[in-house]
Order: C-alpha cells, then structure tokens, then sequence
C-alpha cells in the first residue's frame, strides 16, 4: 500500500482523487457514485490532499481524503510514496522545492500541471529524484480522460507501474520518453476537450439560427458529438473515410464541407493555429 499526497485540489486534482477514493464492491466494482467505473486504488492506497482554499478542501473532505490547509499540517510520518503537484504552472517549483525533503528516499513526483518541465522540479528539489510529468485532461472527471506522460531517467519501472495504476482509473494512458513533445500533447489532449466544447457551443447556435428550440439544438449538438466521437474511437476506418461516408456528392453534407475545408481560413486552417498557440504558449510555461 501507497501513501499518496496530492498537492493541489482543483478541477483536476478533484477529478483524480474523486476517482481514486470511489468505493468499491467486494469483486472490485465501483458502486457510489454510479457513473464511476475501472477503479480499484481505493483499497491499495492511502490518500491526503494539501489544498489551502476552505471551498476546495471541503470538497476533498467530503469524497475521504485526509484534508490539510498546508504543507506544515501534514504529519511527519509516515513520508509519502507519491506526490502529486497538480497546482497551477507557476506554482511547481515552489511546490518542488517545499515537498521534496518530505519525499520517501524512493520515492515519486508526479506533475499533472501544464507547461511545467521536468528540469524545472528536478531542478528546485535540490536532490536526485524519480519525476514523471504527465498530462491528463479534464474527461478524467467521468473516467474518460487522455493522459500521456513522460518520466525522467530516475524513474524505474516500479514508479512507472504508479503512474499507470492511478492514472488508468482516469482514463487510457501512454508513455513517450522525449518530454520536448509534451507540448504538443499539451496542445493535443490538454487543451482539446475545450476545442470540441466551443464546436458544440457553436453547433447548437446554428441549430437555434436555423430554427430549433435551445433544448432540442443543444441535445442534437451534444449527442451528434459523442455519437460522432464514439464511432471515430471504435471505427478500424479513418476518420477521413467515416467523413466521406457522411458526405454523399451534392448533398447537404457536401455543402458545409465546402464551408468548412474552405482553404486558408476553413475549419482545418483555424484547428492549426489554434494548435499551434497552445503549444507556443506551453512552451513559454516551461521556460525558466
């Protein structure tokens, strides 16, 4: 069994721990709250939260975790097995720094914040330790999330097994060893789900334009989009097979294509430069 510290308890260090404490039946089953499934940590590990906000705290108190203000609350023993920084950018050194002397000898860092390198924690700990950065998204809330991660050549495969148990009960998981396309990713995975929630946002504006009530444009917007998702994720077909199987010649397809694959200021166009942004501005996160 693990002694975990989460450090930080925002949307996404909640969406983790909310995970992570769900309870389970005797045959491993999430049984509260219903929407939760694939976790089984529960039982394996033994979890705190440092979250200083009264709100967010409350909120951790509530789904079991052991809850304290700040770092200096946190007993002395038994030192944590991992540490989990999942505060804003700015604030990961700090936290590297302050943490690290209470880290077990063999023990773990994981950082879930965006931007943050792992020269920059490796740096301000001031010791030689096991760090594994990793980039989750906000779908972890429902057990639907992206995660990729990236570990330091301190981490061993036991560390990496860590971070793959907690973080699988988030979602599906990968490991890449060259940390320079986190920012990508960042851009990819991270920032995505806010990509398609505006194109749902922006689905069922048309829809009220064209006619329909806000509830009915809103439904049609929503599930077209999971359905549309689901069937990308399942399909052996490429995405831009299952597009042309949409889009019969001269049909209504067909016509919003011609909006949309407009060339240079068409929907392919303006998904490059939003992507592009995002990792521009992750890479200015991580510089010193």
């Amino acid at each position: 069994m693990a002694y975990i510290v989460l450090v930080g308890a925002g949307n996404m260090g909640f969406a983790m721990l909310s995970r992570w404490l769900a309870k389970v039946d005797d045959t491993g089953s999430v049984v509260e709250p219903a929407v939760l499934h694939r976790c089984t940590v529960r039982a394996q590990n033994t979890f705190a939260v440092v979250e200083p906000a009264d709100a967010l705290r409350e909120r951790a108190i509530k789904a079991g975790a052991h809850v304290y203000a700040s770092a200096d609350e946190l007993p002395a023993e038994p030192r944590p097995d991992v540490i989990i920084i999942a505060t804003k950018p700015q604030t990961v050194a700090e936290v590297a720094e302050l943490y690290s002397s209470r880290l077990a000898p063999d023990g773990l860092f994981i950082s879930v914040a965006a931007g943050a390198g792992i020269a920059t924690i490796e740096k301000r700990a001031g010791r030689s330790l096991a760090v594994i950065r990793c980039m989750p998204n906000t779908p972890a809330s429902i057990g639907e999330g992206m995660t990729v991660c990236c570990p330091n050549t301190r981490a061993t495969a036991a560390h990496r097994a860590v971070a793959q148990e907690l973080l699988t009960s988030i979602g599906r998981v990968v490991f890449i060893e060259d940390e320079q396309l986190m920012d990508a990713v960042t851009a990819i995975s991270g920032s995505g789900p806010a990509y398609l929630f505006l194109f749902i946002e922006a689905l069922s504006q048309a829809a009220r334009a064209a006619g329909l009530e806000r509830e009915l444009a809103l439904l049609l917007a929503k599930q077209t989009i999971y359905g549309a998702s689901k069937l990308a994720l399942e399909s052996a077909d490429a995405p831009a097979t299952l597009r042309k199987q949409v889009t019969s010649p001269n049909g209504t397809t067909a016509a919003a294509m011609t909006v949309l694959l407009r060339p240079g200021n068409g929907l392919t166009a303006l998904v490059h430069q939003a992507v592009s942004a995002a990792k521009a501005k992750s890479i200015k996160l991580r510089e010193p």
